[in-house]
């Protein structure tokens, strides 16, 4: 890592990929410094994407000093430290997989991989060469979720009974939408790997996984609703082999129930994301349409004001995560913060020696139960998870 005596030492950050992922990234990387007072400071060296033209005018939107067109070029400069990976799922293995063993720490999008083998050999190739590595599940980082984790921490729920969460959404129910390109990979399950259940549920299952426990076993049923569109790199019409909508149960390793539900098609919903749990001594939800609230309910409470309350998180005591960093009590954040946490919370554990989750051996388990749902879906059998 570069740095020099007048000011903190760098983090160099290469990021391959220029779409959605690729600017909420590089916004966190900007905007950390500004709020988040640590020894490392990202420095935005060099971004990478195949067109040269939007490559370049993506640099200067965001800062980038250098632009490379072939990822490999970017993972064998010695002027970066970390490898920022956000492009489509079936280039992750790869990618990642050069990138350690040149020496680089590893960010990757989410999901991991196509797969669990692909994401043994990631966990593999990060660990034998001991670079850093994280997977980006922002809601994590969401100040209400954090909340909630150190709420089960403390034990006020109790045992754990259920655990319920959907994502759902609405912007492929045209038949005319096509698939493929680079705004439509996820639609192409050659780049994706999966529908909804690597693109939502695995942000519902990393998170479950996280504040709950690990998940036994799961019995699952998918659906492609439309089964051929126009594929944009032929002009032709293709099958459409992802899953358009997943529903799962299954079971925790603490004895808990879980019910999972994903759709692209539930009109009038851009991006829905809620969970809730029931515990023996108290209830949590969050809605990330409100995702500044935490809703609880505590059966200790007295009995005429015993109710579910709504909690602003946004005070400065410390009390609650991350926002002392922000604005005055009551001025809620965004989604983009969350990413914003994130890359602070791996610069810490580049500090701390203590590294950031989840990492890439915990995206791994959140990729084998995704392949057990699939299989499942597919058999019509409960399926155990292999951990």
């Amino acid at each position: 890592m570069a740095g020099t005596s007048n000011k903190k030492e760098e983090l160099r950050i290469g990021l391959i990929g220029c779409g959605f992922m690729g600017r909420a990234h590089s916004n966190a990387f900007n905007r950390v410094a500004n709020f988040f007072d640590q020894p490392l400071v990202p420095r935005l060296v060099a971004v990478c994407s195949r067109n040269e033209q939007q490559t370049q005018q993506f640099a200067d939107t965001w800062g980038y000093e250098s632009i490379e067109t072939d990822w490999r070029a970017l993972v064998d400069r010695n002027d970066i430290d970390a490898v920022d990976i956000c492009v489509p799922n079936h280039l992750h293995c790869e990618i990642a997989t050069a990138a350690a063993a040149a020496g680089k720490m590893v960010l990757c999008e989410k999901p991991l991989a196509m797969n669990s083998q692909e994401g043994e050999t990631m966990c593999r190739a990060v660990e034998e060469a001991g670079v850093a590595n994280m997977v980006w599940y922002n809601y994590r980082r969401v100040p209400a979720v954090m909340l909630a984790s150190q709420l089960i921490q403390e034990g006020k729920l109790g045992r754990v009974f259920h655990y319920r969460a959907n994502f759902l959404q609405d912007w492929t129910i045209s038949q005319d939408v096509p698939q493929g390109g680079a705004a439509l990979w996820r639609l192409d399950a050659a780049e994706a790997g999966s529908g909804v259940t690597g693109d939502l549920l695995a942000h519902c299952i990393d998170t479950a996984l996280w504040l709950n426990s690990s998940i036994q076993n799961v019995t699952a049923m998918t659906e492609t609703f439309v089964k051929q569109r126009l594929h944009q790199s032929t002009g032709e019409l293709a099958p459409v082999k992802i899953d358009d909508a997943c529903a799962f149960l299954c079971r925790f390793e603490n004895g808990s129930l879980g019910v999972f539900e994903s759709t692209r098609y539930a009109r009038g919903h851009k991006a829905l994301y809620t969970l809730e749990i029931n515990g023996e001594h108290a209830s949590l939800r969050w809605d990330l349409h409100d995702l500044h609230r935490l809703e609880y309910f505590s059966h200790d409470d007295e009995g005429r004001l015993r109710g579910w309350r709504s909690i602003h998180v946004t005070d400065h005591d410390g009390s609650q995560p991350y926002m002392d960093k922000w604005w005055v009590p009551g001025l809620q954040i965004g989604y983009e913060h969350t990413f914003v946490h994130q890359v602070a919370d791996f610069i810490d554990g580049l500090a701390t020696g203590e590294p950031a989750a989840p990492t890439f051996r915990d995206a791994l388990a959140t990729q084998r139960v995704c392949d057990a749902v699939l299989e499942s879906a597919e058999s019509g059998s409960w399926i155990n998870v292999l951990q």
